[in-house]
């Protein structure tokens, strides 16, 4: 009989020592931690979802946006940290804005394992973390986001609650021009309807829309003219003429007697005339006995005109053909550290935002200078067109490298 009850209780002792075990404790223990790290997850997934619809103007309606009681909203303040509208007012913006994201208070219970999951899948997030004590404590760093009492109040945020905060720029409000609803008008042939000064007009086209240089369109003649307007004063002896599309002021003749084999030119930055070598000796001198000087510039006929010696400015070189003897000037990169053709430190313009371009004073020079042919050359506003080597700055943006070609043309992006 004794025999038979030691063996029951050992049957009962493996039993319960199989059932109770510590490896079977130990698996139970990691599978409920398992479960936790996913629901914890979960929750932080929701509250990132619900943040990003409200920065992109949307909405996340799901139902663990209940679940965990998570509000967003948007929370401006003015300098003085108190809560303002959100809106532009007379042109003012207020002086903070925010998107704030919060969910209910979490058990203390779960709120190193919270910290665990902030700092596996959020580390780089900055501002998305557990609140405590006026602060936002974020996974991964030391760091620590004071939140201005104001938006704790508004927000009435409390210690254990997961908050993403998120401090944006509010646009400018666009321009919004309201056409007046009037009649429409049928337009006769060579004309186009366009909505000007409050109404309905036909006007002629336009066929010459760009005047390069101080050259104004003339609707009578339709072609490029002078623009009075810019026409500068100039110094005694000295007339204002258009020179390829720009007005200058030279002196009729030139006044200076140079040696042999040396040229007068104007030096533009001076207006004094100087002696300078006749670059037609090197080349053309056996062959070419005088020169046509009708092409030297590049320019059309018109205006006042310079004469052939004067023709290149202190940033090109003149070049000649041999069998015609017609002369004309194309960009001389070398000149680019010469302080007479670029004033300013030439190796400040360098990088992927700065580089040189040429200001080519119209389409027909562009088209004899071979290093560019196969491009073309902007002509407008904020491309001088001085004939001289100029530092083009993108700012913010960059040199398009597809487009552009220093020190001849630069075009930004």
């Amino acid at each position: 009989m004794n025999i038979f009850i030691m063996i029951l209780v050992a049957l009962f002792m493996a039993g319960f020592y199989m059932i109770d075990s510590p490896s079977t404790r130990i698996k139970q223990h990691e599978t409920e931690h398992a479960v936790m790290q996913s629901d914890l997850r979960s929750v932080a997934q929701c509250v990132t979802a619900v943040h990003n619809a409200q920065i992109n103007d949307t909405e996340f309606d799901d139902i663990c946006v209940q679940q965990n009681g998570i509000v967003s909203k948007f929370i401006c303040l003015d300098k003085r940290f108190k809560i303002t509208d959100c809106a532009i007012v007379n042109n003012k913006k207020p002086a903070f804005s925010y998107i704030v994201t919060a969910t209910g208070t979490l058990d203390s219970s779960i709120h190193n394992s919270m910290m665990e999951i902030l700092e596996q899948h959020y580390a780089d997030s900055g501002t998305f973390g557990l609140f405590n004590e006026k602060m936002i404590m974020s996974g991964g760093t030391a760091l620590r986001r004071t939140v201005p009492a104001a938006i704790i109040e508004n927000m009435e945020l409390k210690d254990g609650q997961l908050v993403y905060l998120t401090q944006y720029e509010m646009p400018d409000t666009g321009t919004q021009y309201e056409i007046a609803t009037t009649p429409d008008i049928v337009c006769p042939v060579g004309t186009a309807k366009v909505y000007k000064f409050g109404r309905w007009q036909c006007i002629t086209y336009n066929t010459k829309t760009d005047c390069g240089g101080d050259m104004i369109w003339d609707s009578d003649l339709y072609e490029c003219v002078p623009d009075e307007s810019r026409k500068p004063l100039c110094a005694d002896n000295q007339s204002a003429v258009i020179v390829d599309e720009v007005w200058e002021c030279i002196n009729p003749f030139p006044e200076k007697s140079c040696p042999d084999k040396m040229i007068a030119r104007l030096n533009y930055n001076t207006l004094e005339w100087e002696c300078v070598a006749d670059p037609n000796e090197k080349n053309i001198a056996k062959k070419c006995s005088h020169l046509i000087g009708d092409a030297v510039y590049g320019g059309a006929l018109g205006a006042t005109l310079r004469v052939p010696q004067t023709s290149c400015t202190d940033c090109e070189m003149m070049v000649t053909d041999i069998d015609t003897c017609r002369s004309w000037c194309i960009p001389d990169p070398s000149k680019i550290n010469d302080k007479r053709c670029y004033p300013g430190n030439a190796n400040e313009c360098t990088g992927d935002t700065r580089a040189f371009y040429f200001g080519f004073p119209n389409k027909k020079y562009i088209t004899r200078v071979d290093a560019i042919k196969d491009m073309s050359a902007p002509l407008d506003s904020s491309h001088s067109q001085n004939r001289k080597f100029n530092c083009m700055d993108c700012g913010v943006g960059e040199i398009d490298a597809a487009k552009s070609r220093p020190p001849y043309v630069v075009i930004c992006k």
